[in-house]
């Protein structure tokens, strides 16, 4: 009986290893993993992104790591990550796993796949377009936030500041705008300890225990996990007070904000048992607004102030063009974007150069399919490698250089870019993208409009290389003057 089991044992040991080793032979390469922990180890803490670059210099565009026991497929430039999300956008659309998301947005319309995410982001969509993104009345609310702004630096009067919480007071005020239908005084305790625990989640979802936890939820650590959830929690508390005044004087014929017309659509579909449109759904969804819209325009502006800093010349061509076009007399509007192609494209590498989301945000194939002659078998977990894009040398000259002539032709005239790739693309694309381009512009214009930006040390000193660097880059803290022009 005793050999029998052996024999038995044996048999069905082979069969997995055999299985095993023909899945294996058809999955694009990579480096071998071990038992439980997979290629964890071989990570640097502090820069994932660097050894995801390293190891598709060593196995191609197309390669296979495991994070923990997870199965991950990494893709690594232009070509093959437009390949995957253009032209197979259907079947790499789906979002894939990784806890810290999963705990971050997991009803709402960034963590969701399906028909929730399709709703939701139709409807998400629909509600921005309605309330003004890419039109004039959000023009104008981005413009007096613009303005609000200015008047605070100016209350600096040139002594040098951390321009963080400025940044993140001001771009938060419009999508709160939008959302909940009204801004926040600068001073408003309630609103800053907003701030500061939307800050500290952006940071925590790039530090090193995080990186660890999503390789193994298992490995996540007690103790700033729970901080980190203490945070969701906070957040989701304050906007679910604000959902529930709103559910107190919502006139459903004359929806104010973005809460609002998702009250009218739950109402519209109670009776609905496989309705997408629930009290969780809008805690969440709204969650993923105000986080998304707050932390990534305001951290683009504070690195992209930094980097001004450190070049000068180009600070100066901004303000030269600012002068022609638009003078001292009126605020800057999106249609003098058109005529300012040196400042267009000093934003746009700017956003390429600080590369603010190097891993993107994980996807999914819902199916199995032959992609680069490899076969990725159906749910494995996707990392498109934003960084790969955004520095691909075939496209950018210079690609760890910061320069403005990355998106300038020889006549000085702007000029796309296909390595521009900071919000995604695709089916996945980030739903504001509009609205963040809207405001990087028309902060950054009204700012250099109004001063000339001024370092307390030696910019020699000023370090462009990410403090973190994990899901989102950081950029190092320091300060600044704004000095009235």
């Amino acid at each position: 009986m005793s050999l029998l089991l052996i024999i038995c044992a044996v048999f069905i040991l082979a069969t997995i290893v055999r299985t095993r080793r023909q899945e294996t032979a058809r999955l694009p390469p990579g480096p071998t993993p071990l038992p439980i922990l997979g290629n964890i180890l071989q990570f640097s803490g502090k820069e994932v992104f660097k050894t995801f670059v390293k190891f598709a210099e060593k196995y191609g565009s197309v390669y296979t790591v495991y994070m923990g026991m997870e199965r991950i497929v990494v893709l690594c430039g232009y070509d093959t990550v437009k390949s995957a999300l253009i032209e197979h956008g259907d079947v790499f659309g789906a979002r894939g796993h990784l806890p810290m998301i999963h705990k971050l947005s997991s009803g709402g319309v960034a963590g969701s796949n399906g028909e929730r995410w399709k709703q939701l982001r139709r409807f998400s969509l629909t509600t921005l377009r309605n309330f003004g993104m890419g039109k004039r009345s959000i023009e104008e609310r981005i413009q007096e936030e613009a303005h609000f702004l200015t008047e605070e630096f100016r209350k600096t009067n040139g002594q040098p500041v951390d321009p963080t919480y400025y940044f993140s007071k001001a771009v938060s005020n419009v999508i709160s705008s939008v959302v909940f239908g009204n801004r926040f005084e600068y001073e408003d305790k309630e609103y800053l300890r907003l701030l500061n625990l939307l800050n500290q989640l952006f940071r925590d979802f790039s530090s090193v225990w995080a990186q660890v936890g999503n390789a193994n939820d298992h490995l996540l650590l007690p103790g700033p996990y729970k901080a980190f959830s203490k945070a969701i929690d906070e957040i989701l508390k304050f906007i679910a007070e604000k959902v529930k005044l709103h559910q107190e004087s919502l006139d459903p014929n004359s929806p104010r904000d973005f809460i609002d017309c998702f009250l009218v659509k739950m109402e519209q579909e109670k009776s609905n048992p496989d309705t997408e449109f629930h009290m969780t759904a809008i805690m969440n969804t709204t969650f993923d607004m105000f986080f998304a819209g707050t932390e990534t325009v305001s951290t683009t502006l504070r690195y992209g102030l930094m980097i001004l800093l450190k070049h000068p010349d180009v600070e100066e061509r901004i303000h030269q063009e600012i002068d022609q076009v638009i003078g001292r007399n009126r605020a800057p509007c999106i249609e003098d974007r058109s005529r300012m192609p040196y400042t267009d494209a000093a934003i746009h590498e700017i956003q390429r150069f600080i590369d603010l989301a190097p891993l993107g945000v994980p996807h999914k194939v819902t199916q199995d399919i032959e992609f680069k002659d490899y076969v990725i078998p159906k749910d494995t977990t996707i990392y498109t490698l934003l960084s790969s894009v955004l520095q691909d040398p075939t496209l950018c000259k210079y690609p760890h250089e910061f320069n403005p002539g990355h998106f300038l032709d020889s006549e000085g005239k702007f000029c796309k870019n296909d390595a521009y790739m900071p919000f995604s693309s695709g089916k996945r694309i980030c739903v504001g993208e509009g609205l963040a381009r809207m405001e990087l512009f028309l902060f950054l214009t009204t700012i250099l409009q109004n001063f000339t930006l001024r370092s307390p040390v030696d910019t020699g000193k000023l370090d462009l290389t990410p403090e973190i660097s994990g899901f989102g880059n950081f950029p190092r803290p320091y300060q600044l003057s704004f000095v009235p022009r």
